[in-house]
């Protein structure tokens, strides 16, 4: 296996041109930033797709080369979403923030990805989608809206849909950057300070368990409290970020749920919820963290049972939702490694 820094990758950009979007706007100059790792096969059968997390660029998750994909047998592709600042973005000329909410969707991502792997690869079907949160949203919405392209899903701590409870955290983090004094109802006037800081603080305490920070984790890490932890670990991760992404990423998330991108409905949620997860057809993976507070497992179970070809998995850390991202961490990326390794011996 190699390091991710000795694979040489850099960003490349896949020109999509005017893209429709299912909300009726049209996204001009739209484009893909994305990053490879390994080679193509010349049957084109080994390429696997992993779509980005919430604010998460290719160099902050390209540590799963090697410790759990390996570029000698697979081609990876890590692909950034829309909203996050590499492909098309409100920072880059990218559909304006909205009253109702930014105006992409997952399913434009899938759309969009489709054709990256088509056009540029010459790939219909990737062998596996591997997401992690936001990540693990698109995976599903590849097994609901591409059935036929899909054979392999691994969705580690994400939801097919966005429940009740997690949009309340959204919420709060939205809330937390639109009450800054800088924000004038579509962008902000100046850095949002106030609101940056507001937002690590949520992130930091959702994003982490409560196991974590009662045994010391963030001590452990070097940081003196956990105020010192949210300033030099938490703030500037989303403080690099133009806050209008961060905004547009919170409502594609909050908008997420296959069964209406799938065009499923009937006025009963559980029920469409179930027909849509009922038409996957690839083998699944549904992995959950046992103390994510994101995504709980009983959230992740519920989604499993609905799926004919689905396996649920539960890491045992006391990372919490991070626990899905174990840069650091042998013990859960050995877990990984053996979910994603039985999930392709077929």
């Amino acid at each position: 296996m190699i390091s991710p820094t000795s694979a040489a990758a850099i960003d490349q950009r896949f020109e999509l041109g005017a893209l429709p979007l299912v909300s009726g706007e049209l996204l001009a100059d739209a484009h893909l930033s994305y990053r490879v790792y390994g080679e193509l096969n010349a049957a084109c059968t080994n390429l696997v797709l992993y779509p980005s997390s919430y604010g998460a660029w290719p160099e902050d998750i390209d540590w799963v080369v090697g410790p759990i994909l390996d570029p000698h047998r697979w081609c990876i592709v890590l692909v950034s979403q829309f909203g996050n600042g590499r492909s098309s973005s409100p920072s880059q000329g990218g559909p304006a923030l909205q009253a109702g909410g930014w105006p992409v969707s997952h399913a434009d991502n899938v759309r969009a990805q489709r054709r990256l792997l088509e056009e540029g690869f010459g790939v219909e079907s990737p062998a596996l989608i591997y997401g992690w949160s936001m990540g693990a949203q698109q995976a599903y919405h590849w097994g609901v809206l591409e059935p036929e392209r899909s054979q392999r899903l691994c969705c580690i701590c994400g939801t097919a849909r966005t429940t009740p409870h997690n949009r309340l955290f959204l919420l709060s983090l939205r809330q937390a950057l639109t009450a800054d004094p800088a924000w004038n109802g579509t962008g902000f006037d100046t850095v949002p300070e106030r609101g940056l800081r507001s937002f690590a603080l949520i992130y930091a305490s959702w994003a982490a368990s409560q196991p974590f920070y009662r045994r010391g984790g963030h001590l452990d890490l070097g940081y003196a409290d956990v105020e010192s932890y949210v300033e030099q670990a938490w703030l500037p991760a989303y403080r690099r970020h133009d806050p209008r992404d961060l905004i547009a990423m919170l409502d594609v998330w909050l908008a997420c749920d296959v069964a209406a991108a799938a065009g499923i409905v009937s006025g009963q949620a559980e029920a469409d919820l179930a027909t849509a997860l009922g038409q996957i057809r690839a083998r699944c993976a549904v992995v959950a963290g046992r103390h994510d507070l994101y995504f709980p497992p009983a959230d992740c179970a519920a989604e499993a049972a609905l799926i004919p070809q689905a396996s649920l998995r539960v890491l045992e850390s006391d990372l919490g939702h991070r626990a899905g991202n174990p840069r650091d961490s042998p013990v859960e990326q050995a877990q990984l490694r053996a979910v994603v390794e039985e999930l392709c011996q077929s």
